[in-house]
């Protein structure tokens, strides 16, 4: 779908923008888009699909409600689809498309039992249907939906999951069976445990050492499908007494089994590094990791931890990479505290050529809220998304200190 931006929504000027960039929120507070793997964007390329925050100024708390926003992009129109109890600061309700305009997902609360669990939703019809299980991420068909369980995922890192109270959030203890990865068909509702944590850990390969880790327990984080919908990867993290998380890569096939060990503890707690996702290709992963224990560097590593090494050489690691299927350009933006950042809260969103390591900042703005929370829950990452396209970008940022959407055309550095 060919846009017209410019008749509808007012550009962004700021720092001379190398693309032209547009904010899509001008009349909408607090929104945020989902996560930089999931574009939001609808397969049909005419909506955008946003979660509309309760306050700016503090953390939510259990039962407050976030507004699920649909925005026309032909006409700029913007409109709540839906009400939510079931999201929180960073990936808002995980409001993200199936395959078609028609299937539109996200999470929300029972208050009554504190149940969280997911929603798909035609946006036309108003048609809703409530599942058993919940989104974190949907397949590329629309037909099932990962998650870690979203009650549990703040042990680790607040910001991510949905908001319960205190005493309804169940408690892991050394290797669970009874948590791990949850898969639920968005035709049936039907919810079932995929593969629990406890097998995860007894049955990768190669083995995980659990020489490593004494007095803690497991938590499950990030998962998420390749784009083929044959294989998912698995963020498991492991807390220890002292409260220190230690990450590490799971991959394995959508049954549960085939599990691997792409990225050691060793590798990625050990030596520091963030954010795997998959390759366009879904066998490939990339992430930043410090393989010097030096500085973050673009990293590409098999599905099963083969072929391991830095994709770029001289060239710093950062933020949220994805891979253009042309398999040459990686776009990412970058934290308020990372090197590649300016000192003034405003961060790039940054496009590295694989070939020449040249890299462009294409964008310049301002990330750093007015209110980041006591524990950065509530900061803004831009999470810079591909559109169904590739040649529009989706980013979150906050030029004037709250919370707003842009869309970016950089066709003319990737096409």
């Amino acid at each position: 779908m060919e846009y017209n931006f410019d008749s509808i929504f007012p550009r962004y000027n700021g720092f001379d923008p190398r693309v032209p960039v547009w904010c899509v929120t001008p009349d909408v507070d607090r929104a945020i888009h989902r996560f930089f793997d999931t574009s939001p964007i609808s397969p049909s390329g005419r909506y955008l699909a946003l979660t509309q925050l309760h306050s700016e100024e503090k953390l939510p708390e259990p039962g407050e409600t976030a507004e699920v926003v649909v925005i026309d992009l032909a006409t700029g129109e913007n409109r709540i689809v839906a009400e939510t109890k079931g999201w929180d600061t960073q990936l808002g309700a995980q409001v993200q498309w199936g395959k078609y305009d028609t299937q539109l997902f996200f999470n929300d609360v029972d208050t009554r039992e504190w149940r969280p669990f997911g929603v798909k939703m035609n946006i036309f019809s108003g048609e809703r249907i409530s599942l058993d299980g919940t989104i974190y991420m949907v397949s590329p068909d629309g037909r099932y939906a990962l998650s870690p369980c979203l009650a549990r995922i703040g042990a680790t890192q607040p910001g991510y999951g949905v908001i319960v109270p205190a005493e309804n959030v169940p408690k892991n203890q050394g290797l669970p069976d009874d948590d791990g990865i949850y898969i639920t068909d968005t035709k049936s509702g039907k919810s079932r445990l995929l593969v629990s944590i406890k097998t995860i850990v007894e049955t990768a390969v190669p083995s995980i050492n659990m020489d490593e880790f004494e007095n803690g327990t497991f938590y499950g984080f990030h998962v998420k499908w390749n784009p083929q919908g044959t294989r998912i990867m698995f963020v498991l993290r492991f807390l220890s007494a002292g409260k220190k998380y230690e990450p590490m890569l799971i991959t394995m096939k959508p049954d549960g089994t085939d599990i691997r060990l792409a990225i050691p503890a060793s590798e990625w707690a050990v030596k520091g590094g963030h954010h795997p996702n998959w390759y366009p290709d879904g066998e490939y992963i990339l992430m930043n990791l410090k393989i010097d224990q030096k500085e973050l560097r673009f990293v590409k590593a098999r599905y099963d931890g083969s072929q391991y090494g830095v994709l770029v050489e001289g060239v710093t690691g950062s933020g949220h990479p994805t891979l253009h299927p042309n398999g040459t350009k990686i776009l990412t933006d970058s934290y308020v505290d990372e090197m590649t950042a300016f000192s003034d809260g405003t961060t790039p969103i940054r496009l590295v050529d694989m070939r020449t390591a040249e890299v462009i900042d294409l964008i310049r703005i301002r990330t750093k809220p007015a209110y980041s929370g006591p524990k950065k829950e509530l900061r803004v990452d831009p999470h810079p998304a591909w559109d169904p396209t590739f040649r529009y970008i989706v980013f979150n940022a906050c030029p004037e200190g709250k919370r707003k959407v842009f869309i970016a055309d950089i066709s003319s550095f990737v096409d």
